[in-house]
């Protein structure tokens, strides 16, 4: 497979060199190319999208708003997804001096990939008006912007640096999820969810607060919550539970923990059963879940919780659990030969666990 990195290959910078000259034809197209793709070979994909702004930055017009209008003309012309994330972090380097055109571009430009992370760099020069900003984005009527009002101000954004601001008061972000709980769009609402899950590992009673104050019968505020409360339930924290009522004192009993094999090799499927038996004379809610601790590098373990099942067990029942788990690498991670641990875990409580080995 071609490395990510490769999306910034000579392919995209002929493609762009020919789309910024057909819009801006006093363009030095020659010598953009030749130095924007020189030295590519060892930089990362963020390393490859950063030299393609500052690069951008030397052969535009100096005048930034020039520059942006420029911009702002190519962007529609080609493909969206990723690589057209150089065009709001050409924003954040070259634009923190005019707040005003950066923020409206920002907004232009996410519509076609992200400014998730370019509006951060505003965020701390500026948070209020920034914030205000956001805030009129959370009531746009297309979909990209009202996400980036929740996604650009999220506590602790992958793959970006924390906004401290938002961990020390989360209130801060308040309005805009207010505006954004019941979003017709999932692509809305998996982000509010994503930014309440940021907030619950610094203020998880804000959160409890916070959602008390929502309607929980709307299905849309009730997917966000649910998903928004998801790092709190794995960890078995007892008010998040009780939100959805899932059963504080558990008793049954369980059938040993059965592995098809106690030793696998990457890219082979582990499979695992168990039989869970209910001791109470009432039905009791159950969240289902199973966590990988796998071997990193230094040899710690790193743990990983998986999704089974949520059910309400009757009185006396009895449910078979059968799971299959493929180990594999993936670009954002390589497995380790080591020792692995299994466990089962119901409504956040280790019940059951198990060894294997995994070898390469």
């Amino acid at each position: 497979m071609e490395p990510l990195k490769e999306m910034f290959g000579k392919a995209y910078y002929q493609n762009l060199t020919r789309t910024i000259s057909s819009v801006y034809k006093p363009f030095p197209a020659a010598p953009f190319l030749k130095e924007v793709t020189t030295g590519l070979e060892p930089l990362s994909l963020n390393e490859r999208m950063r030299h393609t702004s500052r690069v951008l930055q030397k052969h535009l017009p100096e005048k930034y708003t020039t520059a942006v209008g420029i911009l702002k003309e190519v962007v529609p012309l080609l493909n969206t997804g990723y690589t057209t994330l150089v065009f709001p972090d050409f924003v954040s380097q070259f634009g923190t001096k005019d707040l005003r055109t950066s923020l409206e571009a920002l907004k232009y430009f996410t519509q076609f990939g992200s400014s998730e992370f370019a509006i951060r760099t505003f965020f701390k020069q500026d948070q209020e008006k920034t914030l205000r900003a956001m805030y009129t984005w959370s009531e746009d009527d297309n979909v990209h912007v009202r996400r980036l009002a929740s996604e650009g101000s999220r506590p602790r954004l992958p793959w970006s640096f924390k906004l401290d601001a938002v961990i020390g008061n989360p209130a801060l972000t308040a309005p805009i999820l207010e505006n954004l709980k019941a979003d017709d769009e999932l692509y809305v609402r998996k982000s509010v969810a994503n930014h309440l899950n940021d907030i619950t590992k610094d203020s998880p009673d804000y959160v409890m607060n916070l959602i008390h104050s929502w309607d929980k019968t709307h299905k849309h505020t009730a997917w966000i919550i649910k998903r928004g409360c998801r790092s709190l339930l794995k960890q078995g924290h007892e008010k998040s539970m009780a939100v959805f009522g899932l059963t504080a004192d558990v008793r049954v009993k369980l059938s040993k923990l059965k592995l098809d094999s106690t030793t696998i090799q990457v890219n082979d499927k582990l499979e695992f059963a168990f039989d869970i038996t209910s001791e109470k004379t009432k039905a009791q809610k159950l969240m289902i879940d199973y966590r990988i601790h796998y071997v990193k590098k230094t040899g710690v373990q790193l743990p990983k919780v998986f999704k089974l099942k949520e059910i309400e067990l009757a009185p006396g029942g009895t449910i078979h659990i059968a799971k299959k788990q493929r180990f594999q690498d993936f670009t954002t991670r390589t497995l380790h030969a080591g020792t692995h641990v299994l466990e089962v875990m119901i409504n956040g409580k280790v019940v059951l666990s198990k060894k294997f080995e995994l070898v390469r």
